[in-house]
């Protein structure tokens, strides 16, 4: 037995990080989740075009495997805050669907008792505290949050999302010097899909990686595919250790795409059919995370069409919840909207 333990660990050695640091259980519920996200997407998208969902939304199909890499090493207490863009992130972070879906019908079963909708999604107890609709808005919650962490010693660690967009904000430079400063267990991940809403980051921005700035506040400054799950579970797992063990933040910059427009509004003039094309085609992260488990052997075909079909009931059940679910009451509108007084 010892000596067949031995062949497998040396059979993955020169594998990249993660086949080397998950099993092949761990691996498929990573795809699993990866497409969780995705048709959760598509599923909302499609509840929109239909009429039962109201308002915006900003999808991040195209960057399952950057929410799905930073989220893997974190633990159930460990905290996020998100984005506008941030149902990847939810789910990465053990959100149901289901309540997210309710969330979206402006339900009572949703996260938020459907006070929320897409861009306000939160769930305290698994570590997420919240997606936020202004550009930045969640980088300082992150950063009071860390103190919060290093002051009571709870040994939590917390991650900031934020997109390109945001880097060019006051409360980016300013959240992330004070981090620096104090040295705090917090870790600042750029999903950099190359779009602020409409202007590209070449034309917004001076330095070429924004991974570079971190130089201006003492810590590390990490570059990833983001479209490369292995790449950005490394980089996370780094992070982490270094927030954990007390020498501070990282800045993590993953590269990624998002293959629709900035919001359902968005008509897509600023970017090329080939652009999107391509990256749909070449560099989609499910397909490469998929192409990846089949060849290192961790999952066959018959595997990856089982997820897939999990993943459609799943996605099927959560729907029918939110559209089983109650509306609000007219007179309970002002609930749970502010802190009740004590």
């Amino acid at each position: 037995m010892a000596t067949a333990s031995k062949a497998v660990t040396d059979s993955r050695a020169n594998l990249p990080f993660v086949y080397r640091q998950y099993s092949a259980e761990q691996l498929k519920q990573v795809l699993h989740k990866m497409y969780l996200i995705r048709r959760f997407e598509e599923g909302a998208e499609e509840c929109y075009t239909r009429g039962l969902i109201h308002g915006t939304m900003h999808l991040s199909i195209g960057q399952e495997a950057s929410a799905m890499g930073i989220c893997m090493p974190l633990a159930e207490d460990d905290q996020i805050t998100s984005t506008h863009r941030g149902h990847g992130h939810c789910i990465a972070k053990g959100a149901e669907v289901k309540r997210m879906f309710a969330e979206f019908f402006g339900k009572t079963t949703g996260y938020c008792k459907g006070r929320g909708g897409s861009m306000h999604i939160a769930d305290v107890g698994k570590g997420n505290l919240g997606a936020n609709g202004i550009v930045g808005g969640g980088i300082p919650i992150a950063v009071g949050a860390a103190l919060s962490s290093k002051m009571m010693k709870t040994g939590k660690v917390v991650v900031s999302f934020f997109g390109d967009g945001a880097n060019n904000e006051g409360a980016f430079h300013e959240a992330l010097n004070m981090a620096a400063v104090w040295k705090l267990p917090v870790i600042f991940v750029c999903e950099n899909n190359g779009y602020g809403m409409s202007t590209s980051t070449a034309r917004s921005t001076a330095v070429k990686n924004i991974a570079e700035r971190a130089a201006a506040y003492s810590m590390p400054g990490v570059i990833v595919n983001g479209n490369i799950f292995s790449e950005v579970a490394e980089a996370s797992h780094q992070a982490v250790a270094r927030a954990r063990a007390g020498e501070g933040p990282t800045l993590i910059e993953s590269k990624t795409y998002r293959h629709r427009g900035h919001s359902k509004s968005d008509r897509n003039r600023y970017r090329t059919k080939e652009e999107i094309e391509d990256w749909m085609s070449n560099r989609d992260p499910i397909t490469l995370f998929e192409s990846e488990l089949r060849e290192f052997g961790f999952i066959d075909d018959k595997g990856i069409e089982a997820i897939r079909d999990a993943v459609a009931q799943e996605i099927a059940e959560g729907i029918e919840f939110a559209k089983a679910s109650p509306s609000p009451d007219i007179s309970e509108t002002g609930n749970y909207v502010y802190t009740e007084q004590v």
